[in-house]
């Protein structure tokens, strides 16, 4: 019987993602860390600091994939409205998490910092919801049906996901070849599309590439049944075969850049 797919997806959130001024870097930690563990990563969006698009999006999500995870927005500053939304998305109250407030209250007494009405603003969670450790900067993420709430900031949001890894069912591991060449995309797409209908379990993905000595194109194909996955991949080679092509094993080699004269 055919493994059920775990699947997840991500809300990134902040005005400043969208603005271009911080440029994301969760995105690409999470979706490999979730690859490696068989969770397929189906949908991800960037919504701003906006209540009811926040909203929205969770409750979206939520009831469509086994997992969500959101970043940013759970400071102490007014833009941070995550953990409200949330509680929201839930209709639940929003309170202050006793063991938050412990913990941050430490934290501050340790550091001389005065813990103040903002500072505790970053203890407030969904009633409910399980803390998510930050062994960072101290100030928790949470956990709510199947959301998790990340910090924005990437080290702190790795450090998070990394003390809630052990909580996700794993899916079917998922296996990758790469096979690339230097024909056009316009040449193979006939072929390839073809290759895709007749393996429809298979994900291939067409990258073009460009380097000094000319360009190409990687074709990436991922999936869970290894054998069919060799097969799509035998198919991929003979068709690049046929078409004048030569088959090369993983990425392209780049050309070394040269020095200036």
């Amino acid at each position: 019987m055919e493994a059920i797919p775990v699947s997840a997806s991500l809300v990134i959130i902040g005005n400043e993602v969208l603005s271009g001024r911080t440029k994301d870097a969760n995105l690409a930690y999470l979706g490999a860390q979730l690859a490696e563990m068989g969770i397929r990563m189906m949908e991800v969006r960037i919504v701003p600091d906006i209540e009811d698009r926040i909203i929205e999006a969770v409750k979206a999500l939520s009831a469509r994939y086994t997992y969500v995870f959101t970043t940013g927005g759970i400071g102490p500053t007014h833009d941070d409205i995550t953990a409200a939304c949330i509680a929201k998305a839930f209709d639940v109250r929003l309170i202050r998490h006793p063991e938050a407030m412990r913990v941050l209250a430490a934290h501050y007494a340790a550091s001389g910092a005065e813990f103040n009405d903002a500072r505790k603003k970053m203890a407030e969670v969904p009633e409910g919801a399980v803390l998510v450790d930050n062994p960072v900067s101290k100030a928790p993420g949470f956990r709510i049906a199947n959301v998790y709430v990340f910090a924005g900031i990437p080290r702190v949001m790795q450090a998070m996901f990394e003390s809630i890894r052990h909580e996700l069912t794993k899916g079917a591991p998922i296996e990758s070849r790469t096979v690339s060449c230097r024909l056009g995309e316009g040449t193979l797409a006939a072929g390839l599309g073809a290759v895709q209908q007749r393996y429809a379990d298979i994900d291939i993905g067409s990258y073009p590439y460009f380097v000094a000595g000319g360009f190409g194109v990687s074709l990436v194909l991922r999936g869970t049944d290894t054998d069919r996955l060799q097969q799509a991949a035998d198919e991929v080679r003979a068709l690049i075969r046929d078409l004048g092509g030569e088959p090369l094993e993983g990425e392209p080699q780049r050309d070394a850049p040269q020095p200036a004269a």
